[in-house]
């Protein structure tokens, strides 16, 4: 028998698309500006990947997210722009030859449904009664303040969590519950957590390290390319003063170690790393549209 590698490789798998108003995806940036990075549809949307990270290593499929998926009623999927018939999360993983039953762990940086509906099965077949959670021979990995949040959501964010979620993931048998910066006995100094709550409380973000690079799954504290501006936060942030805080804490780390970071929203780039432009402004460079398997 061969032996398993302990190389790391990382792939963008993408999931289904969405569309939302460019004003609330940013926040107190005038149109006049945004419109420059994302042209906005006739009802004024801008159209963002719900993109996952899939980890490979040491015989491990690790997926971070789910995506969007394909849970809506039709209603609110035309609502949300979640026009793709299919799972494409689900499709893409197939068209790189991994079935859903191969996925070891499923790492969710927090519960809103654009990054978790994609465990749940499409609106038909929730329908016909079926809603048990996909993947079903992994682990689900859920940071303990991002689980207690969708216990108990604000008034103000409450929508962004999907009903019943949280007795779905409790009743599944398959829940890991994260306080800390590593998943015990889990690939330790090769995975880990930081964590931020400018946008929710308790986002935990991956961090997987290889033998050249250190990628950072940055999820809605950067959602993508745009957003690297360091004054650029989105109207659906829990407290946008601190979004800005946590992304200088996490710039100066990411300087100073030369790590990168992997998008879920941004439309068009999936990994980049950080710099400063000719006004010395943060911003994307680097930039990796279409990864396949990178071997970081």
């Amino acid at each position: 028998m061969s032996a398993i590698s302990s190389k790391v490789t990382i792939t963008a798998v993408e999931g289904n698309h969405q569309s939302l108003d460019g004003g609330a995806m940013f926040g107190n940036v005038p149109k006049a500006l945004w419109q420059r990075w994302m042209t906005p549809d006739d009802l004024g949307r801008v159209r963002l990947s719900c993109r996952a990270m899939l980890i490979e290593v040491d015989g491990l499929k690790i997926l971070c997210e789910t995506g969007v998926g394909r849970f809506f009623d039709p209603k609110l999927a035309e609502r949300y722009g979640v026009d793709e018939p299919e799972h494409m999360l689900l499709e893409n993983l197939s068209s790189l030859g991994i079935e859903q039953q191969e996925i070891d762990y499923v790492i969710l940086s927090h519960l809103h449904f654009d990054h978790a509906g994609g465990l749940l099965p499409g609106f038909a077949e929730i329908e016909a009664g079926n809603r048990n959670l996909l993947f079903p021979n992994a682990r689900y990995v859920v940071g303990k303040e991002a689980l207690e949040r969708c216990q108990n959501p604000h008034f103000r964010d409450r929508a962004s969590y999907i009903p019943g979620f949280y007795d779905l993931l409790r009743n599944s048998g398959r829940l890991d519950v994260v306080e800390g910066t590593i998943l015990p006995g889990v690939l330790e100094g090769k995975l880990g957590f930081r964590y931020s709550s400018g946008h929710t409380p308790g986002q935990m973000h991956v961090c997987v390290k290889g033998e050249r690079d250190t990628v950072i799954f940055v999820g809605d504290l950067v959602p993508g390319s745009a957003w690297v501006h360091l004054p650029v936060t989105m109207g659906y942030d829990r407290y946008a003063e601190l979004v800005i805080d946590e992304k200088a804490e996490l710039y100066e780390e990411t300087m100073k170690h030369n790590w990168k970071f992997f998008f879920t929203h941004d439309p068009v780039v999936s990994i980049a790393s950080l710099g400063k432009n000719e006004k010395g402004r943060f911003s994307a460079t680097d930039c990796v549209e279409k990864p396949v398997r990178v071997e970081i």
